[in-house]
């Protein structure tokens, strides 16, 4: 996949992230829904980087940034929870790149035993995108999430290194 890559985000990436976050079509599918402030924003960038179990990486095609993944080992070293959210402008087929490349980092660089996902439970999208993926779906944790107004399910999926679907 010759110019599409993920490299560690930088603080000259904070901004651009944040604006993705924001956008609505990203921002409802999340847990939190609020539009964030830049100096919120800081204050979460800077405690992930003091953290050496969090990954936020920027997912790059044709050196153009595209795509957010956040990868943070948290139940045990082997272990790995992942989050991820495209540029709203992203080009059809970019998730599909962002999520390859993604699983290439987890399992062949940081050689982990197995990543973890969840996905509110109307979002079709993300939920249709981990199964092309290769993860299992491994629960539904039953009106799990109150955003506010309603309960809504969390789906949450699991892919063993040993898993993976490597070819295109």
């Amino acid at each position: 996949m010759t110019g599409h890559s993920l490299r560690p985000m930088t603080e000259a990436d904070l901004e651009q992230v944040l604006y993705w976050r924001n956008h609505p079509e990203v921002r409802r599918y999340m847990y939190t829904t609020h539009e964030i402030e830049l100096e919120e924003h800081r204050k979460w960038f800077s405690g992930a980087m003091c953290n050496p179990a969090v990954d936020l990486m920027i997912y790059e095609s044709l050196g153009q940034a595209r795509g957010f993944v956040n990868i943070t080992r948290t139940r045990c070293p082997e272990v790995a929870d992942w989050g991820f959210y495209l540029a709203p402008d992203a080009p059809k087929g970019t998730g599909r790149s962002l999520g390859k490349q993604a699983l290439a980092y987890v399992f062949e660089e940081l050689g982990l035993h197995k990543l973890c996902g969840q996905a509110l439970g109307f979002n079709r999208r993300s939920i249709a995108f981990h199964m092309a993926l290769g993860f299992t779906e491994e629960g539904c944790l039953r009106d799990q999430h109150f955003d506010g107004h309603e309960f809504h399910d969390v789906v949450c999926f699991g892919l063993l290194g040993n898993e993976r679907q490597t070819e295109d």
